[in-house]
């Protein structure tokens, strides 16, 4: 496949490349990154042919934002894509805030959930200015799980708003679970999804969200296809979806991957391969914390894996 082929998202004008970058890692998520070295991951991305990055304010709580926009800034504005978030308000850390469990080395703040239409007002504002961009291209309704009133009442009226104002390009929803996305798909007007990690080699449960976003015209950006690295290297101790792998799960990765090695093919090529070929899906985000990892991630994106070959990987 061809990182640097590009398609439009859904309904809206937005061009995103097939394979964008994720940059959750760059924030710090379970182990700090030194500034430089996320700056050269994000040239890295750009120099492979990449032109779609996401990021939101959760990712190193400010800092992944700040970072791309820093990377960002020497180039054509309208060279490229970005993607960001809202639901979560950066709030000056108190004497009783709590360490982030995830995301290390981060600012003196602290996200606090706010799917309402002020608080998503602010938050744009915010993002942007840590950006250093006057517009986003896509902006997502991050994670809604227990707030899915607030984000059709409140965030999907503020992202609609800024949509028809030329703020942002394309409205969607970015989450881990698939069945509310269903709903936003059912009962609102959205461009895009981005759905981490429930379709993958691994665990395909999100296929439903996906026929119908197909059968509806709302494309999906899918993330987390490595589920946290396990279809990269299935070794024991390797986590799946932010926590240690089961038994089960790490047999079956292995097995995949001594599949894939017979035909000659590397397990994170067959990943990549596995999620993009589904109609529904415009792009594919892939997270790295150094140059070398965008590098392999881009050499396995354009791999061509044969055809027959991923259906008896999924079947283990």
């Amino acid at each position: 496949m061809n990182s640097h082929a590009k398609a439009h998202l859904g309904r809206s004008q937005v061009l995103v490349t097939r394979l964008g970058l994720g940059t959750a890692p760059l924030g710090g998520l379970f182990a700090p990154v030194a500034h430089e070295d996320a700056l050269r991951t994000i040239d890295a991305a750009w120099q492979g042919g990449i032109r779609f990055f996401d990021t939101a304010p959760l990712y190193g709580h400010g800092l992944a934002e700040m970072r791309l926009g820093e990377a960002l800034a020497r180039h054509p504005r309208e060279s490229y894509v970005v993607a960001t978030k809202v639901g979560r308000l950066l709030e000056p850390m108190t004497p009783t805030s709590v360490e982030s469990a995830h995301y290390k080395g981060t600012p003196p703040v602290e996200p606090m959930f706010d799917f309402s239409y002020d608080g998503v007002m602010r938050s744009v504002d915010e993002s942007l200015a840590r950006l250093k961009l006057d517009r986003v291209d896509i902006l997502h309704i991050h994670d809604p799980d227990d707030h899915c009133e607030a984000a059709l009442g409140g965030a999907h009226k503020a992202l609609a708003k800024l949509r028809r104002e030329g703020t942002i390009g394309a409205v969607g929803a970015g989450m881990n679970q698939w069945q509310m996305l269903q709903r936003f798909a059912e009962e609102a007007d959205f461009d895009c999804f981005l759905l981490a990690g429930r379709y993958t080699l691994l665990d395909r449960s999100g296929e439903p969200l996906l026929d119908l976003c197909g059968e509806r015209g709302v494309d999906v950006v899918l993330g987390g296809v490595f589920n946290s690295g396990l279809l990269i290297d299935p070794r024991p101790g390797a986590w799946f979806d932010y926590a240690p792998a089961s038994a089960d799960l790490l047999a079956r990765a292995q097995r995949m991957r001594e599949i894939a090695a017979s035909a000659g093919y590397d397990l994170a090529a067959c990943a990549l391969a596995f999620a993009a070929a589904h109609p529904a899906v415009t792009s594919v985000l892939v997270g790295a914390t150094s140059a070398g990892q965008v590098r392999a991630n881009a050499d396995a994106f354009r791999r061509e894996v044969p055809p027959d070959l991923l259906p008896r990987l999924v079947s283990c």
